[in-house]
């Protein structure tokens, strides 16, 4: 840790087979997904062992690696079958599982499994003797609590042994009200259990106050007319930390968003990956790139120093992005035309900013629109339509109303 930068790994969410090659070819060098149990994010889509075979080998053609989350809490009478899906993993080639449970960790090493073990944020490490007992078990990887200052991980870092084990940082994301993600408010109000996968996120509801002897009278607390968040958190967006964190050594840095849209997935991995590569970003140039994506607002969480009412986004709830994702480059129908998704209403004539996956930013004007299925031309194309344009885009760029 003398001040130099590092190699730092750049970590991507890949809720489906899809979302996992955007990723690629955005620029993440790694990416983690759940399989169709054992995962904190049952509603992301999840893999089937067929698909995790899939994704690992496009990873490889790739040169990227693929991590498999093992992350939830188990129960006793799970351990058969989580092991057995471990076994199959690791025949598959993953590159490692994130857990959270040291049970999990005692299993799998237990039954000589080989496959690296990273800790999940759920484990809520905050010291380097967590750490470092983690490495005596066997981790090759922690993932730092989310509740820790830039001071606090330059601290863990220093009394960590070189190479001991490796440190990542989630940089960028949703955040949830609980400490570490481990909620139980999902669980009294919707029995769905957020520690098992089946978070309903009520922290982002809307809440009256209640008088015990009057029951039936809702009190509202309200600062919009949609009424107050009280647990509505900001996203996490720490690029202005990217390059002191690697000068700590921090050897990835994770993105949150299994569940997120290939927008979310194309602009952060584009957005992080050239901060990586050296390009550098203000404060003010990093966010009106960030409020191209759906997001509650942002804000360093604790890497400054500690919470504070400008991180809760009390008085709102809908996002504050001021693009709309439209269309997406599929592969070129012809020499002369590509073919697009239409995910939003386009119309002819109007200007589109394009993001491709170098992260470049470009403008269009909208030509003539040609419809995929008999080649009529059109003013307007809709959502579920596919479209040809007179256009040299490469595959997969974004296409995005700005106002």
């Amino acid at each position: 840790m003398d001040g130099e930068l590092t190699m730092t790994e750049l970590l991507a969410p890949a809720g489906t087979l899809e979302k996992l090659k955007w990723a690629v070819q955005y620029g993440a060098d790694a990416v983690y997904f759940g399989i169709q149990a054992f995962s904190l994010r049952s509603y992301a889509g999840n893999f089937s062992m067929d698909d995790v075979d899939t994704a690992m080998s496009y990873l490889k053609k790739n040169h990227k690696k693929g991590y498999v989350t093992l992350n939830i809490y188990p129960w006793s009478h799970e351990y058969d079958n989580l092991i057995n899906s471990a076994r199959q993993l690791e025949e598959i080639g993953v590159d490692a599982f994130i857990v959270s449970d040291p049970g999990v960790i005692w299993a799998l090493k237990e039954q000589k499994l080989r496959t690296p073990i990273h800790i999940s944020t759920q484990a809520n490490t905050v010291s380097y003797q967590t750490v470092l007992a983690y490495a005596a078990l066997g981790a090759k990887r922690v993932n730092l609590a989310r509740e820790l200052s830039l001071k606090q991980i330059a601290e863990i870092q220093t009394n960590l042994k070189d190479d001991a084990i490796e440190t990542e940082v989630f940089i960028h994301g949703a955040v949830c009200f609980s400490y570490s993600g481990r909620c139980a408010i999902s669980d009294y109000l919707a029995s769905r259990k957020a520690n098992r996968g089946e978070c309903t996120h009520p922290c982002r509801w809307k809440y009256c106050l209640v008088e015990e002897k009057r029951p039936n009278e809702y009190i509202p607390v309200f600062e919009d007319e949609r009424g107050t968040y009280l647990m509505n958190t900001k996203e996490l967006a720490l690029f202005p930390f990217v390059n002191e964190l690697q000068r700590l050594d921090v050897r990835s840095l994770k993105i949150e968003g299994r569940m997120k849209s290939i927008h979310y997935v194309a602009s952060t991995v584009a957005f992080y990956r050239q901060l990586l590569d050296g390009i550098h970003f203000t404060e003010e140039e990093g966010l009106k790139l960030l409020n191209r994506i759906s997001n509650r607002g942002y804000s360093y969480g604790f890497m400054k120093g500690g919470i504070t009412p400008e991180d809760y986004a009390i008085s709102q709830r809908e996002s504050t992005s001021f693009a709309r994702f439209v269309g997406n480059v599929m592969d070129p129908a012809d020499n002369e035309h590509v073919l697009i998704n239409v995910r939003n209403t386009i119309h002819a004539g109007e200007t589109l900013e394009v993001l491709m996956p170098s992260g470049q930013l470009t403008q269009i004007v909208l030509p003539n629109i040609l419809t995929l299925s008999d080649h009529t031309r059109v003013k307007t194309a809709n959502h579920g339509m596919f479209i040809l344009l007179p256009e040299n885009l490469p595959m997969f760029s974004i296409l995005r109303r700005i106002p």
